[in-house]
């Protein structure tokens, strides 16, 4: 059996009398897609942030490459090969793309070949924009280098924060090519924090749900949306 990249184990986060998070198990094996999904307010940026480490949970434990991440910094955690995209574009506004991508890159202590960023960036029409102010391009853009910086620290595992959110259909494509991209060429495990279920149906063969803090489901998306504690809690009654 294959031992998993990273791996959440018995983790909680409270906030006060509130609890967040209680007692997740989650497990993403190299080169996996995982989607999660959940409504508002279910904890999916709480466990985010526990497993990036801009949160330290109280108990349980992250695991990677059978390492304990618990008490390191985002940073230390970056550094180690875990990265992650945000729900908002974030990128140094006013330098280059270009100073963008080397900034990536240098934060990571990342170093060698580009991995191929070079085809992303003309496929997300990036490359004719190097010498603009990341502040200055279309959200879809600063989007779309937002998750090319994140590649661009060679990483091991990627957590991608509602990648679509903010982008127009038409564009929503371009996160399966980087998924893709991301998996076929540096082996990445990938955990997609998701809405579009439409996206999560194509990029992810199995998804897992959360809801008030808690794991109701998991499994393949066909078989997991069409249940019925997945539909009270999340998409509504089964009419709509």
């Amino acid at each position: 059996m294959t031992q998993p990249l990273l791996q959440v184990k018995g983790l909680s986060k409270r906030f006060g009398g509130f609890v967040a998070l209680d007692g997740i198990d989650l497990d993403v094996a190299p080169g996996e897609r995982l989607g999660l999904i959940g409504p508002n307010g279910s904890g999916k940026s709480t466990l985010v942030n526990c497993i990036c480490g801009t949160l330290q949970n109280e108990t349980g434990s992250v695991t990677f490459e059978g390492r304990t991440l618990d008490g390191l910094t985002a940073s230390r955690r970056t550094h180690l090969g875990v990265a992650r995209s945000f729900q908002q574009t974030n990128t140094f506004a006013t330098v280059s793309v270009e100073e963008n991508l080397y900034r990536a890159r240098r934060f990571a202590h990342s170093s060698g070949d580009n991995l191929g960023i070079e085809g992303l960036l003309d496929e997300f029409s990036l490359s004719s924009h190097l010498a603009e102010r990341a502040d200055k391009l279309p959200y879809g853009l600063q989007k779309m280098l937002g998750l090319v910086m994140a590649l661009a620290s060679r990483p091991k595992f990627l957590l991608l924060d509602e990648p679509a959110a903010g982008l127009e259909r038409r564009e929503r494509t371009q996160v399966d090519r980087f998924v893709d991209h991301a998996r076929q060429t540096l082996g990445c495990g990938v955990l997609v924090v998701e809405h579009d279920m439409d996206l999560v149906k194509r990029v992810c063969p199995h998804i897992v749900v959360l809801e008030s803090g808690r794991l109701i489901a998991d499994g393949p998306p066909a078989e997991v949306l069409a249940r019925r504690d997945v539909i009270d809690a999340y998409l509504g009654t089964s009419g709509e």
